[in-house]
């Protein structure tokens, strides 16, 4: 498959600090595509590259829409871009502002508005559409926003923190829109810190640490190449004994969590029968349970695991 956007060796510096450090990755037509990383791993600097706010150092950007190659993003109907940081104008109606911001990205006034109005109709607020930005509650801002990076159903929109400010409910919805978006077309590229959101709708997504790669590709690929498969959390009485769990040749890693819980993390193709056994031997077991590895355990092991390797340099 052809890419939409291929990032080739790119390099960000900021006086001394590598923030983007030689990266590349790849963007396929209709797939949502997610950047993840701890605070400072340099999400918001390739973001702002991408949207040719910044430039690299070095390396290649190159979007390919409708088989055309284009160096850097052009202001054109097939872009969206959703900042962290609000941007809209807070002492103007809501309306005005979003017919003004679908109008220069294409369309005229009559599809501006009825777009502007149909998305304020989905997300609850067609009825304030006529108040002034600043009387909202962060996350009907937050809605706004989103629909001013999208009501022209772009080719290719980038989604910086969609989630920030939504309770539980309005998380789902924007999980339900993101999906819709992508299933109508719309290539996203989505960044945010929720790993159970991310997990659940990110077709690929790429970890980063210190502007460099940590880990890309499917979630599944991803979970093969990670050395645990599972995680076993075991609840029992009084204060255990560890070491016969951390020598075990079926154990990646051992936490004793709190005085009755002990979370195993087995390795990949290691029986879980046997060590349930020894644990039974030596443990009074109140409880056991078992969960899958997780996007969020991956994530926080890789890069503990990345910090780790640069302190010893």
């Amino acid at each position: 498959m052809n890419s939409i956007l291929k990032v080739n060796s790119i390099l960000k510096q900021f006086g001394k600090l590598n923030a983007v450090n030689y990266l590349s990755f790849n963007i396929y037509p209709g797939e949502i595509f997610a950047l993840l990383g701890p605070n400072g791993a340099g999400k918001t600097t390739i973001v702002r590259m991408l949207m040719d706010i910044i430039k690299p150092d070095k390396g290649k950007i190159e979007f390919y829409l409708d088989g055309i190659k284009n160096s850097q993003i052009p202001l054109s109907s097939k872009f969206g871009y959703l900042p962290e940081e609000r941007g809209l104008y807070q002492e103007i109606p809501i309306i005005k502002t979003l017919r003004y911001m679908g109008v220069i990205r294409g369309m005229n006034k009559i599809q501006a508005q009825k777009s502007s109005e149909e998305w304020l109709e989905r997300l609850e607020l067609l009825d304030r559409k006529n108040e002034k930005l600043s009387t909202l509650s962060n996350g009907n801002q937050q809605k706004v926003q989103f629909i001013s990076s999208i009501l022209h159903n772009p080719l290719f929109a980038v989604l910086d923190e969609p989630f920030v400010g939504f309770d539980p409910i309005n998380q789902e919805t924007f999980l339900m829109i993101i999906k819709e978006l992508r299933n109508k077309g719309t290539t996203i590229l989505l960044s945010a810190h929720q790993m159970h959101l991310v997990e659940r709708i990110a077709d690929r997504i790429l970890l980063l640490n210190n502007g460099k790669k940590i880990a890309y590709g499917t979630i599944d690929e991803i979970k093969k190449e990670y050395s645990v498969s599972e995680k076993i959390i075991i609840y029992i009485e009084g204060k255990p004994e560890l070491s016969f769990l951390q020598n075990d040749d079926a154990v990646e890693k051992v936490e004793f969590t709190n005085e009755n819980e002990i979370k195993i993390y087995l390795k990949q193709n290691k029986s879980l029968s046997g060590l349930l056994n020894k644990a039974a031997s030596n443990y009074e077991i109140t409880s056991v349970k078992t969960e899958h590895i997780s996007l969020h355990d991956i994530f926080i092991d890789n890069v503990a695991k990345d910090k780790g390797d640069n302190d010893e340099h």
